[in-house]
């Protein structure tokens, strides 16, 4: 299931399965809540997204609570998560996914919300979107991620990134597949258990957090992929981006780890991540990797 665009008027339902909105986010929400305003859209707030009776936010029962009233808000013809943070996956078992497939719509973030947008995606078929949250849509130094915005949901025009985008072939080939992933540590959490992401015969898209995520991390990370056979049943494999101090590259550590290992293409770009320069992918959208072109992957 594929949502339908944005037209001016539009509800935009912003929620916080992450994290709550702290009193240091408030600057560049305003700021958020002015640029949508500006470009003929409305915003309405999650009832849960301020509070606190955690001291590390609230409830998840109370954050799914938002996710499914913003689903089932007939008004609300998008949703965006405020920001990232480090648990939405405790949100899982109160999701009504039978609601959120009867109520198709865009929902939209990153980082830690790598977690609500494949399971969502996975439970009930419904393309979801890794691009910018709420609060990047104003906080990085360019309105690039706002420009995404307005491009995929308001003009409809449903292809990754813009055509001078740099692509690097790690490992040559073919390939074509729904698209999953987004960052690496909350995506390895998917890789088994209850709530378990398919990825077989699918293009893996991975970045990860440089200043949080040792290189130490991130190949445990990796290994942890690996000793669950996802590299060995993916078609493809698309590397974003990780910038650590110590200059150790994201495709370095997933070369070493694997060795000669996966068969599969492998590409490297720098246009998703914890980056201001942010496409937006849509998972369970059906891609297309050829290495021997410029741009080397491609939605079908």
């Amino acid at each position: 299931m594929v949502p339908s665009k944005l037209q001016k008027g539009d509800i935009i339902g912003v929620i916080a399965p992450s994290n709550y909105i702290k009193e240091d986010d408030l600057e560049y929400i305003n700021a958020s809540i002015a640029l949508m305003e500006a470009s003929g859209f409305k915003v309405k707030f999650g009832k849960y997204v301020f509070e606190n009776t955690l001291k590390y936010g609230t409830l998840p029962q109370k954050r799914a609570k938002d996710i499914n009233a913003m689903f089932a808000d007939k008004e609300v013809k998008a949703i965006m998560c405020v920001k990232g943070g480090e648990d939405s996956n405790s949100t899982f078992d109160y999701i009504d996914f039978d609601l959120i497939k009867a109520n198709p719509k865009i929902i939209c973030g990153f980082s830690d919300n790598t977690s609500i947008l494949n399971v969502i995606h996975e439970k009930t078929d419904l393309v979801t979107f890794h691009g910018p949250t709420f609060k990047s849509l104003t906080s990085w130094e360019t309105g690039y991620a706002y420009q995404q915005f307005i491009k995929m949901f308001v003009d409809g025009k449903m292809e990754l990134g813009e055509i001078d985008d740099k692509y690097v072939t790690i490992q040559e080939g073919q390939a074509e597949g729904e698209l999953v992933g987004g960052n690496l540590s909350l995506f390895s959490k998917l890789v088994s258990g209850k709530y378990e992401v398919d990825v077989q015969n699918k293009i893996l898209f991975l970045e990860e957090l440089g200043y949080e995520s040792s290189p130490e991390l991130v190949n445990s990370n990796v290994y942890y992929l690996k000793q669950n056979g996802v590299f060995d049943k993916i078609a493809g494999l698309w590397i974003g981006n990780y910038e650590h101090p110590s200059k150790i590259s994201l495709e370095e550590i997933i070369k070493n780890s694997l060795e000669e290992e996966i068969k599969c293409p492998i590409i490297k770009s720098n246009n998703f991540g914890h980056i201001d320069k942010k496409i937006i992918i849509p998972i369970g959208k059906k891609a297309r990797i050829n290495t021997q072109e410029d741009i080397k992957i491609k939605l079908i």
